[in-house]
């Protein structure tokens, strides 16, 4: 019915709308133009999916039950059904027919007919379907074009205790702060401008999961996440218990910043007690929040999923394990980071190596680690002044 080809990913061969013939400028999207939606730019957020589905299934003892409710022409899926050892069954869904019939041709074609199956509801009303005890999947990818808040309490109601919940949030530019009203409404809390916006946009995104498992008395405890290119991705094992939902809910809270000199500061609590003047120079600081205060990623199964990485060839192997190399020496550090272009503009000076300036913090006693989330940014716990000393000395 329409101009399609296959292409390989992973080690399946895939049917996908042949995005050339819905270009007709350069700088057209031609994704969101294709009567099925795929998108080859996130081939390396389909990779490390594979990865970290891999990772949670080793500790899993029972053959794992995947769901993929938004699944487009059904790559992801289909890449679980036959990249992942112990996948039980891939249950994808979209609301579009025509994208239905791409998945179940791609079913065929790879041979996993007794494996995936393909439903066409809406995604809500397809995860809803499976919210009874007995019934719910152990890994649910909501990957949207947009924001996956919509999905979020029939994802987490369909997901069994101890599930892995992954989500994929590309609206970056209120996350980020360009329309903080429209991360208001969609996130529950306010963003800010800054050069770590990219992490403030996790930390939203993590907080939204918080309250909307919190409403179902769940938990919530991220395993990785990251923001690269144009979108921001979170996985999260979500834990019954009301205790569990408090635990999660303790963790959340505000960012303060201070825009005239950098300095930054926490506060937990969803009603804290917050003094606006900056300790630093005196003026006033801005707040991002409510969101997520607690770790971004778990160290533990960041290394797993390094370990699966290594065992594999795929297209970005390299940029995955720099990317997952960076954010498991990020975990644990502190929540922010500071970007060395920032704060040379900021006191008009010359921009030194990024690791000249983190061995000088660490000689000051401060911890520093390079961040994935800027390729000239710095996690540490030293403040603004003693990041700019070590600046101006790295010179």
């Amino acid at each position: 019915d329409f101009p399609t080809e296959i292409v390989v990913e992973g080690d399946v061969r895939v049917l996908v709308p042949k995005l050339e013939a819905y270009k007709t400028k350069a700088w057209e999207y031609a994704p969101s133009k294709a009567p099925v939606f795929y998108n080859p730019a996130m081939e390396m957020n389909r990779d490390i999916a594979v990865l970290a589905l891999q990772a949670y299934g080793r500790k899993v003892p029972h053959g794992l039950v995947v769901s993929e409710p938004l699944a487009g022409c059904g790559v992801r899926g289909v890449r679980f059904a036959v990249e992942v050892d112990n996948v039980e069954k891939v249950a994808m869904n979209d609301i579009n027919p025509l994208a239905v019939r791409m998945i179940e041709y791609n079913i065929r074609l790879n041979g996993v007919e007794g494996k995936a199956s393909a439903e066409n509801k809406d995604a809500n009303l397809f995860l809803s379907q499976y919210a009874a005890p007995r019934v719910r999947f152990d890994y649910i990818d909501v990957d949207p074009f947009g924001s996956p808040v919509p999905y979020l309490d029939s994802a987490v109601r369909a997901l069994r205790n101890g599930g892995l919940i992954a989500l994929t949030a590309t609206d970056m530019a209120p996350l980020c702060g360009v329309h903080p009203n429209a991360s208001l409404r969609k996130y529950g809390g306010k963003p800010l401008r800054t050069e770590y916006c990219h992490e403030i946009a996790v930390r939203l995104l993590i907080g939204s999961l918080v309250f909307a498992a919190a409403k179902h008395e769940m938990g919530v405890k991220p395993a990785l996440a990251y923001a690269v290119n144009h979108y921001c991705r979170l996985y999260a094992f979500i834990r019954h218990g009301a205790r569990r939902a408090d635990e999660s809910i303790r963790r959340m809270g505000y960012i303060l910043h201070c825009f005239n000199c950098l300095h930054r500061e926490t506060h937990i609590g969803i009603v804290p007690r917050l003094e606006w003047k900056c300790p630093n120079c005196g003026s006033v600081m801005e707040a991002a929040g409510p969101l997520w205060l607690g770790e971004l990623s778990d160290e533990g199964f960041c290394e797993s999923t390094v370990r699966e990485a290594e065992r594999r060839e795929l297209k970005e192997s390299k940029r995955i394990m720099r990317l997952l190399s960076l954010i498991k020496g990020e975990s644990g550090g502190p929540a922010t980071y500071y970007t060395i272009d920032k704060i040379c503009d900021k006191h008009n000076l010359r921009i030194p190596p990024l690791k000249s300036v983190i061995t000088k913090i660490r000689e000051k006693g401060f911890k520093a680690v390079p961040t994935h989330f800027n390729s000239r940014g710095v996690r540490t716990d030293a403040p603004s002044r003693v990041v700019k000393e070590a600046v101006e000395e790295s010179l």
